[in-house]
């Protein structure tokens, strides 16, 4: 019965300390015109300047990155471009030279053998 009496008793006791959250200074804006005291308000305001500070830094940071990434596949883009434009006039003339000999077979008179083709004979 004693040892029930104390159960009841303690866990609620056990509960209550692992239960309890402590009060944690969450990063953010927060409202300092609800401080009464001058010393509370400028320390909040403060306190607002230092999280924008550091998330400004942070997302100057993090758009750097992006653009310095964006700006490696510009120029990884420019090069393939180039290297297809450079395809492309390599085909357009070696085009142009298989139209160009096409042409002059096509206007070469047909030769002429002196001799007809030989038959086998035996």
């Amino acid at each position: 019965m004693i040892a029930r009496f104390a159960v009841v008793l303690l866990v609620p006791l056990v509960l209550g300390v692992v239960g309890t959250a402590h009060a944690q200074d969450v990063p953010g804006i927060e409202i300092c015109t609800v401080e009464k005291t001058m010393e509370r308000r400028t320390s909040c305001l403060q306190s607002n300047v230092d999280f924008l500070q550091k998330t400004i830094t942070k997302l100057t940071t993090d758009h750097q990155q992006k653009l310095d990434a964006a700006n490696r596949q510009i120029a990884s883009l420019q090069n393939a471009a180039a290297n297809l434009q450079k395809l492309v006039a390599d085909l357009q003339a070696a085009q142009a030279k298989l139209t160009e000999d096409m042409k002059k077979k096509a206007d070469a008179p047909p030769a002429k053998d002196a001799a007809p083709g030989a038959k086998d004979g035996k």
